[in-house]
């Protein structure tokens, strides 16, 4: 799929180091292609049986996906092989609000209790 500047997100085209939104991301490309799939988050669609988490990843959707992207693989943990983040972990095409309505059961708790590593990613 292809992922086009809105009036939300302005990106250019040619920007190889912030790149579009992970909001925009999620709209036009996760959001398409696991609806596509049958509605399943995108770490589902990839990993039916599911990965273990060993490293949570908290982040800001208005950041760019590139940049994102670079900060994730400079600060990955040695000997660190899943990751749970949120844009890939939850189905973003259901509504997930039962799931987190007790935040200590909720699927970012569930994550966070099992990785051994957290990472924050900055923006800008």
């Amino acid at each position: 799929g292809h992922i086009e500047p809105t009036e939300k997100d302005h990106f250019s085209k040619d920007d190889e180091v912030v790149g579009p939104t992970i909001y925009t991301v999620c709209e036009q490309y996760i959001k398409p292609v696991t609806d596509a799939a049958g509605r399943m988050s995108w770490a589902l669609m990839r990993h039916p049986d599911g990965l273990e988490c060993d490293l949570f990843i908290t982040h800001a959707w208005q950041e760019g996906i590139f940049e994102f992207i670079d900060k994730v693989l400079a600060s990955w943990p040695s000997g660190t092989k899943h990751a749970y983040c949120c844009m890939l972990a939850n189905p973003q095409n259901l509504d997930i609000s039962h799931l987190i309505q007790t935040p200590s059961r909720s699927p970012f708790a569930k994550a966070l209790h099992c990785a051994k590593h957290m990472l924050a990613v900055p923006n800008g």
